[in-house]
């Protein structure tokens, strides 16, 4: 059990919500764990299988917090809402912003922005731990770059614009990224990237990362009731949730790179867990999608500094935080939003 923001993350799998005297009460069997009053709640995130009682979903409704039910991976189920609920006027919000290009670009910079940060993160990370591994001049070089494509995003008014900074950025970014890879190079050879199909087992184990994330984001968005499908920098398209593919782009490097480059360099993954097409195609098996999710399921009960908040918080819930503050952005409660800058 954690709050952040105003909101109340229940974490234990067998937790049971209840209702007592105006408080949400959070048993497991005949313990209770905590009690918190639903005067200071805008939002309950439920991660588990045994639920709610009726009289604490009736109650949120009636009140206008939001009681949002998530499987124990993250995966979007379903939200408890009143007659009129505030995600009306957020959405209605958001899709004011959508439509309008210039507002649009105040919130896709700082995903831009935030993406490259992170990505030069990466590599200025990869130089100090590694110093005898890496090119260090090449290394140098492609920070810099990185550096001053984010000053250029932090400025950028046109979209469009915006997005060729970004795919620059990630073109340098990825030049280098073979290079990240210390172990197994012969099994783990990063050529470029390749996205559909993805081509090598580097790429596969990469575009695996980014789905998971991209759901991960999409529930959260979801959970603090925005529309994941209507983005500010990606275009809308049927079936594809741009405004999570918007919110990943800050955590692709530092969250879902860094554990691909991890897997292989601490020999997790091996090269028996891919099936490999005569194509080049190349995608995990049973055996090595299972391996992933174990290692990703780990990965996101790992506590880390919110920069922002300043607060401690599992990986697993940056998607969660990040999306709470995107809300209030979007309600005029936060000037700019604020993007998960690692350091």
């Amino acid at each position: 059990m954690r709050r952040l923001l105003n909101t109340l993350f229940i974490l234990t799998e067998d937790a049971y919500l209840a209702l007592e005297n105006e408080n949400v009460v959070v048993k497991q069997e005949n313990d209770v764990l905590g009690r918190v009053p639903l005067l200071t709640l805008e939002n309950i995130l439920y991660f588990g299988y045994k639920g709610a009682s009726p009289f604490l979903m009736g109650e949120c409704a009636k009140r206008g917090i939001g009681l949002c039910f998530l499987s124990t991976h993250g995966r979007f189920l379903a939200r408890v809402c009143g007659e009129n609920p505030g995600n009306v006027l957020l959405r209605k919000k958001q899709y004011q912003i959508s439509e309008d290009s210039e507002s649009s670009c105040i919130f896709a910079r700082n995903f831009v922005a935030g993406k490259i940060f992170n990505a030069r993160t990466v590599l200025e990370r990869a130089k100090r731990d590694h110093p005898l591994n890496i090119d260090e001049e090449k290394f140098r070089l492609v920070s810099n770059e990185l550096k001053a494509s984010v000053k250029l995003s932090r400025k950028e008014t046109d979209v469009d614009k915006l997005r060729g900074i970004e795919g620059n950025a990630a073109s340098m970014y990825f030049s280098v990224f073979d290079d990240l890879i210390l172990q197994n190079k012969k099994q783990f050879t990063f050529l470029g990237r390749s996205k559909r199909p993805p081509i090598g087992r580097v790429n596969a184990l990469l575009s695996f990362a980014y789905t998971l994330l991209a759901h991960d984001c999409a529930s959260a968005l979801e959970s603090v009731g925005l529309d994941a499908y209507v983005g500010f920098m990606h275009t809308d398209r049927p079936g594809r949730f741009s405004l999570a593919l918007d919110l990943m782009e800050e955590l692709r490097a530092i969250y879902a790179d860094r554990f691909v480059v991890t897997l292989i360099n601490n020999r997790i993954v091996k090269p028996s867990d891919f099936d490999e097409k005569e194509n080049g195609v190349t995608l995990l098996n049973d055996v090595g999608r299972k391996r992933f999710l174990q290692e990703w399921q780990e990965k996101k009960r790992e506590m880390i500094m919110h920069p922002f908040l300043e607060e401690k918080v599992a990986w697993g819930l940056v998607p969660y935080v990040q999306s709470l503050l995107l809300a209030r952005t979007i309600r005029g409660d936060l000037e700019e939003y604020p993007a998960f800058l690692w350091k």
